[in-house]
């Protein structure tokens, strides 16, 4: 996605920003990992902890000394306005997996330019596996990250966090064609499936019910990958999408699948 007011070089320096970030955090996440952990319910149902929180906190922080003119939205603690950047955070990306000591949760930093996707990161603390994503590159690691090839759902392979996300009759059967057209389905993961699709280790991912934090730092990624990422309906990914989200490796592979979420 271009941004004319902003250059390759101002990516660079905030994707090195978001990474100090990351190495920031990733020893304060890893020391709760797998200790007793109270953990308490959303008012979505949705667990969260101490450590979500002292995270986020950490992020905010250290945004907030190093742009202070800059927003800053997180899962946790809520929005800060800022000018024409924001910052999107979700200092653990998959609570689920954290609090039953799986080990494929995330850490998500992203930057919006005029509230559309410009940079982002995942951070997996626990395999210390690293993706970056700006406008025409993402990386893993220091190499370069290039979607798979794959053009049919018939050789696809398939991944979504869990099949309980579709809890609605229209969604449910939507999965359902869509994973049972694929060569194979695979379940788990949350960020990290968006990682091994840049990498080109899985070929779709459909997940609905999710929040701007939860998939404002995949864009720059999958689609510097290579791939393709919008809403259900084929639209781009904004703040404002209701959390409906397609991946794929390839723009015929994205158009087959739309087409297969609607019947």
């Amino acid at each position: 996605m271009a941004h004319p007011a902003v250059a390759a070089d101002d990516a660079d320096v905030y994707l090195s920003f978001a990474a100090e970030l990351a190495d920031l955090v990733r020893p304060i996440v890893l020391s709760y990992f797998r200790t007793p952990l109270e953990v308490v319910s959303k008012s979505d149902d949705s667990p969260v902890t101490i450590a979500d929180r002292t995270v986020e906190l950490r992020l905010r922080e250290r945004i907030e000394q190093r742009f202070p003119e800059h927003g800053i939205i997180g899962e946790e603690i809520g929005g800060k306005p800022g000018g024409a950047f924001t910052w999107i955070v979700d200092p653990i990306d998959g609570t689920k997996s954290f609090i039953t000591g799986f080990p494929l949760f995330g850490t998500l930093i992203a930057l919006t330019y005029q509230e559309q996707p410009f940079c982002g990161l995942i951070d997996v603390p626990f395999t210390g596996e690293r993706w970056t994503g700006k406008p025409g590159q993402a990386l893993f690691g220091t190499g370069s990250a290039r979607t798979s090839a794959c053009e049919r759902i018939a050789d696809a392979r398939f991944y979504t966090t869990s099949p309980d996300m579709f809890a609605n009759r229209s969604d449910a059967e939507a999965f359902e064609r869509i994973s049972r057209a694929a060569r194979l389905r695979r379940f788990g993961g949350d960020c990290y499936i968006y990682g091994l699709l840049a990498s080109g280790h899985c070929d779709i991912v459909l997940e609905t019910g999710l929040q701007p934090h939860d998939y404002m730092a995949l864009i720059p990624i999958v689609q510097g990958a290579g791939g393709c990422i919008t809403d259900w309906a084929g639209r781009p990914l904004t703040i404002r999408s209701v959390g409906r989200v397609l991946a794929s490796a390839t723009p015929r592979l994205h158009a087959d699948a739309l087409a297969l979420i609607h019947g």
